[in-house]
């Protein structure tokens, strides 16, 4: 539809006429209520100059058909430009809407002074029509504005968690050579003999050790969960494969704290991401055995595995301290124990990574995560997983099928 009114008219030729007044309007509002020096809002003349031709082509906007302004694009790449150097100093999005909304304010309140200015007042339909044309000019030249700011912002929030991703990488994988260097060191200095001063300093010292290549292998872990590059690879295996290969890394852990960890002579087949499935089931059985009960003479952790047409259910349940239950909701967020200050065994250490590793781990394969625990008693925790089937696997099942297999015999 196109404004044909006298009074359309009036304001879109009073408006190109008034632009730079009207810009220098709502540089004078736009300061008063934002915390901004004026040098800071259009730091060149160039940019300088495109809010009064964004106020010019709202002029030019209202003798056309509804709709026009959003296929300028000229005036668009100014909102676009406006959006960048928004984004480059820093602003807030608050800022750049508050910025519109004042536009909008300045440009209305000016339809409404040439309205007490005229003699013979327009129809108030007239009235109406044009301020709801400039609210659209104004609502179109935001939403572009907004776009461009949001699409820098969110580039820039990306760029820095790959350089933060990188680093960690990086710092995990140069860590893990001297933490190495120090562990085979304590294991000579005890094998030559020391005083029982000195293995009581080397405990601690092999404690602290202990403590940071887990917490070296927890932020490689997470390095590599939030990568993007890394996506869900299936490979069919046993599910018996990927928990003793878990619990070989364990070992030495296990048999220190007196756990026994039961995996099933025969588990069922499954599709899965064996690298995520193996570094969950490494933090679980880990959890299991630093939580382990020391006042019970049996002491383990157990896994079992079930599938059906449509999911599998993994199992992993132990006979440990157990978890509290005021801390159920939150033991799956990153930097959260479930015990804590004086309800921690004095032999656990750690900072909270493990079981949000876990909750990336499976959320990433597409599954979910469950958890039951009553303290003294134990803790179980359920992962269950959508069922890949291997494309080639599939391909070969179909082309082995008897062509009369749906046949009824007779």
């Amino acid at each position: 539809m196109i404004i044909s009114t006298a009074f359309g008219d009036l304001i879109a030729g009073r408006l190109h006429a008034e632009h730079e007044a009207l810009a220098a309007r709502w540089f004078e509002r736009l300061l008063d209520l934002l915390p901004v020096e004026a040098r800071h809002v259009f730091p060149s003349h160039t940019l300088l100059d495109h809010v009064p031709a964004l106020i010019r082509d709202i002029g030019d906007s209202m003798r056309q058909a509804e709709g026009a302004i959003a296929a300028n694009t000229s005036i668009l790449d100014k909102a676009r430009e406006l959006g960048a150097l928004r984004h480059q100093q820093r602003a807030s999005l608050h800022q750049v809407l508050r910025e519109y909304q004042i536009l909008g304010g300045v440009l209305v309140q000016f339809v409404v002074e040439e309205v007490e200015r005229l003699t013979d007042p327009p129809p108030a339909s007239a009235c109406v029509l044009v301020v709801s044309r400039i609210h659209h000019a104004v609502d179109v030249l935001s939403q572009t504005t907004v776009e461009a700011f949001v699409s820098l912002y969110t580039q820039t929030i990306s760029d820095q968690t790959e350089r933060l991703q990188q680093f960690t990488r990086m710092a995990t994988h140069e860590w893990r050579q001297p933490l190495g260097a120090v562990q085979f060191g304590l294991g000579v200095l005890r094998q030559l003999g020391v005083s029982d001063r000195a293995t009581r300093s080397l405990d601690v010292v092999e404690r602290s050790v202990a403590h940071l290549v887990e917490l070296t292998r927890k932020l490689e872990a997470i390095a590599r969960l939030n990568g993007t590059h890394d996506s869900v690879v299936s490979q069919t295996l046993p599910l018996g494969n990927v928990a003793r290969e878990a619990a070989r890394q364990l070992r030495d852990l296990a048999e220190l704290r007196g756990v026994d960890i039961r995996i099933p002579e025969v588990t069922p087949e499954i599709s899965v991401d064996v690298g995520r499935l193996e570094l969950t089931l490494l933090n679980l059985f880990s959890n299991s055995i630093k939580y382990a009960d020391l006042s019970k003479p049996e002491r383990f952790v157990e896994l079992t595995g079930s599938t059906d047409a449509t999911a599998c259910r993994i199992v992993v349940r132990d006979n440990g301290i157990g978890i509290p239950e005021r801390a159920i909701g939150t033991i799956f967020e990153r930097f959260t124990r479930g015990h804590v200050g004086g309800d921690a065994p004095s032999a656990v250490g750690g900072v909270g990574l493990g079981l949000s590793i876990v909750d990336d781990c499976v959320r990433a394969m597409r599954g979910r995560v469950e958890v039951e625990s009553v303290e003294g008693e134990g803790t179980t925790f359920v992962l269950i997983l959508p069922v890949f089937v291997d494309s080639g696997r599939r391909e070969a099942e179909s082309t082995s099928k008897p062509q009369n297999e749906n046949r009824e015999d007779s």
